[in-house]
């Protein structure tokens, strides 16, 4: 993501009527940052300041610093929100020595303490290492009210959160529920009883909360339930629920949606979750937190995905696919423990270990599934939450597990874990 910074001196309201900021130099996003700005001879300031000696304003030199704090405050990069800026106070104002054309000067602003919706900003200016200025501002940061393109059609009872964006050609629909400050792509569709929660990102052509594609549905009052932290990318599709199915179709929180991928009706999906390209879900699955689905994978309906879980590229998984494990193929088959994934999510090397150990019991020795659960459940040195976590997982299958290995030798498998 990159930051459009004239568009955010926008945002900064009773602003000078140009921008006072040359360059940004130094950035730290949420935390400080550092401007620059040329003094030229040909100012449009300087005229009356004064004739003969011009001189930077002190004025202009605090209006430079509220332009720069509102860079930093407002900085998408560090999670700000749509939002406005306004300024509400200077303290402890001191100006050093005069700026005279041909000085660079350099404005370094810092988040001093914050208590929404103000902020206070330590700003220092300097030329040549020498301070010139310095002063403490006080701003008020406004969300900004709903941003809708004239192009879209909304329906005078949906709500919107503060801050969200709706672009064009969107159609929201009259029972739609949509969070703070969202982004909602061109063209995209949200209609039914629909819930979004805050910050999501809604690529353009996305459509939410249809009807489900099940023969038996016949316009009840079903929902879908969306978290917060969302990337939905273009073209991807989240049905709402069925009668028959509980009546609701939720997707949790920081999940990623890449295109094309398709949610069925009565799905449940949990956290930082993947699909990628084109992955689809049947109807009433579960995908646990932090699974990801490959590109062009089908999963059945009613199965689960457990916590962890990898589905490989072009998979068709018809069963439970377990926790942290690495499920690959059509039909799929499982390749062992999923250890690089379960590094990059910063599980402990123990657990890892455990769970390597369970996996052998499981997938290496003779033991059959039932007699190998039990003889995990009685080593000792396997007790861990996820060890348990796996064993209640395959327990509590209703369509069976995927534990037929890969057509490589298991001692294979294992070694490469």
């Amino acid at each position: 993501m990159s930051t459009n910074f004239p568009d955010l001196l926008d945002r900064l309201c009773f602003r000078y009527p140009s921008s006072l900021v040359d360059a940004i130099v130094e950035h730290e996003p949420g935390r400080r940052l550092v401007a620059v700005r040329n003094v030229t001879g040909n100012e449009d300031f300087f005229p009356g300041h004064f004739p003969g000696a011009p001189v930077m304003p002190g004025v202009l030199m605090i209006e430079t610093f509220a332009q720069s704090a509102a860079l930093l405050l407002l900085d998408p990069l560090a999670g700000a929100p749509h939002a406005s800026v306004y300024l509400r106070g200077v303290d402890d104002a001191k100006f050093r020595r005069q700026v005279v054309p041909g000085d660079q000067v350099r404005f370094e602003v810092t988040r001093d303490r914050s208590r929404r919706p103000i902020e206070r900003i330590r700003a220092i200016a300097s030329v040549d290492d020498q301070v010139v200025a310095e002063a403490h501002l006080l701003l008020v940061v406004v969300p900004d009210r709903v941003r809708i393109d004239p192009t879209a059609k909304v329906h005078p009872a949906a709500q919107i959160g503060d801050g969200t964006v709706v672009g064009p050609n969107v159609t929201i629909g009259e029972h739609v529920r949509i969070g703070r400050d969202c982004e909602i792509g061109a063209s995209c569709v949200i209609d039914g009883w629909t819930e979004i929660g805050d910050a999501n990102q809604v690529s353009p052509f996305v459509s939410v909360g249809l009807a489900p594609q099940d023969l038996k549905y016949h316009g009840e009052c079903t929902r879908l339930s969306i978290g917060s932290h969302n990337i939905l990318r273009e073209f991807v599709t989240i049905h709402r629920g069925t009668a028959g199915g509980g009546g609701l179709t939720t997707i949790g929180d920081r999940n990623l949606f890449m295109a094309y991928s398709h949610v069925a009706h009565d799905c449940h999906v949990g956290n930082d979750t993947i699909f990628g390209n084109g992955a689809t879900l049947g109807g009433h699955v579960h995908v646990e937190d932090f699974a990801t689905v490959s590109a062009m994978s089908g999963v059945h309906q009613f199965c689960r995905v457990g916590r962890h879980a990898f589905i490989g590229a072009a998979s068709a998984v018809t069963r439970d696919a377990l926790p942290f494990a690495r499920t690959v193929g059509n039909r799929a088959r499982i390749y062992g423990l999923n250890v690089i994934g379960l590094v990059r999510r910063g599980m402990a090397p123990d657990v890892v270990s455990k769970l390597r150990h369970a996996y052998r019991y499981l997938l290496v020795s003779k033991l059959n599934t039932s007699r190998a659960l039990r003889t995990i459940e009685e080593d000792p040195t396997l007790a861990c939450p996820e060890v348990q976590y796996l064993v209640e997982f395959i327990r509590t299958a209703k369509r069976g597990v995927i534990l037929r290995r890969a057509s490589r030798k298991p001692d294979d498998v294992v070694a490469e874990d």
